[in-house]
């Protein structure tokens, strides 16, 4: 289903797999979930990661809540909460659940494992399509620019998504047209999702990738001929404000001093119209020791206090473009978000 060499999700035997991303690129393992708590775990823990990614396996979540409670609904009801509890930032996830939820409450089917399995499946079908037609738009803006190098930040591809890709989707695309002379990818800390995952990607594709520390993006733009940075998301409000993997807002002023394009692709569940400002987007705080330790290996002094906020909040006016599947918006505002309802 990936359109690509990458496929992180699938369900099979009234079973969700996912591909465990926290032991990539060393280890190529799966997560077999059979109940929603797993799912819910799977999601608190990273194994799977990405805000459509997140909805995708939560739908699946709440199909196997109802092979679990046969289809008890005050029993499934507390399934969802569950799921809602395991990640605040990601939209999507909350917009997966009210679908789900929404079938519960509407059909009389005295069992509705069939329909939600159904259901979660065009969900994860609905978001590669939208990704395929993403990376066509996103490509389009980039052959406006011309040939040159992109930049990416954290992992937006098939690993994030349903399949292909939201950002990576789009520098797929934008390579296969020979728009694209090289890709630098973020190292992202502190999960190292550019490093461990998206180079890991574009390796499996043959993309041309260069990993760079975080700290080297300003001096990549200034060198490099740049053309995009191109970023995912994991919420965009009604006017445009982009949370997103912390770091995401540095790079947007980095590329607006260095005359650089600052793309965000992302599906349109992605849009929380009934947010306005970004001020209101919740901001996850992870562990201090995602920061002191990388797989298992202290790097800080013991006593040290850390701060990991996980997203940041890129605000509109530095955002060239917004790209979904419903359309594109070039300098985004809430008039022009308002057509993508």
């Amino acid at each position: 289903m990936s359109q690509s060499s990458v496929s992180a999700i699938r369900w099979a035997n009234n079973q969700l797999i996912l591909l465990d991303q926290r032991k990539l690129p060393l280890q190529e393992a799966y997560v077999h979930c059979v109940t929603h708590v797993e799912v819910a775990d799977a999601i608190r823990q990273m194994v799977v990661r990405g805000a459509p990614a997140i909805g995708i396996a939560a739908a699946y979540g709440v199909a196997l809540a109802a092979a679990e409670f046969s289809s008890d609904r005050d029993r499934m009801h507390r399934a969802l909460e569950t799921l809602a509890d395991s990640r605040p930032t990601a939209v999507n996830l909350f917009w997966a659940l009210r679908r789900m939820r929404d079938l519960i409450d509407a059909s009389s089917a005295a069992d509705l494992f069939p329909l939600l399995v159904e259901e979660a499946t065009r969900i994860h079908e609905e978001d590669l399509q939208a990704n395929l037609t993403m990376g066509e738009l996103g490509a389009d803006l980039i052959a406006e620019s011309g040939r040159g190098a992109l930049l990416t930040h954290c992992n937006t591809g098939s690993l994030a998504t349903g399949g292909y890709g939201t950002a990576l989707g789009v520098i797929r695309s934008a390579y296969r047209r020979d728009l694209v002379t090289e890709v630098f990818a973020d190292e992202t800390r502190p999960w190292l999702q550019g490093a461990r995952l998206t180079a890991w990607e574009l390796c499996q594709d043959d993309i041309p990738v260069k990993l760079i520390a975080d700290s080297a993006a300003a001096h990549v733009m200034k060198t490099c001929a740049v053309k995009w940075v191109i970023v995912g998301a994991d919420r965009i409000t009604a006017h445009g404000d982009v949370a997103n993997k912390i770091g995401t807002y540095g790079l947007a002023v980095l590329a607006r001093h260095h005359g650089v394009k600052f793309m965000v692709a992302a599906p349109s569940s992605t849009i929380d119209f009934e947010l306005f400002s970004g001020a209101d987007i919740p901001i996850e705080e992870r562990t201090s020791d995602e920061l002191k330790f990388v797989q298992g290996t202290p790097l800080a002094p013991e006593k040290a206090n850390a701060f990991n906020p996980v997203f940041d909040v890129t605000p509109a006016e530095l955002i060239d473009a917004i790209v979904t599947e419903r359309g594109v918006v070039l300098r985004p505002n809430a008039e022009k978000m308002r057509k993508l309802q």
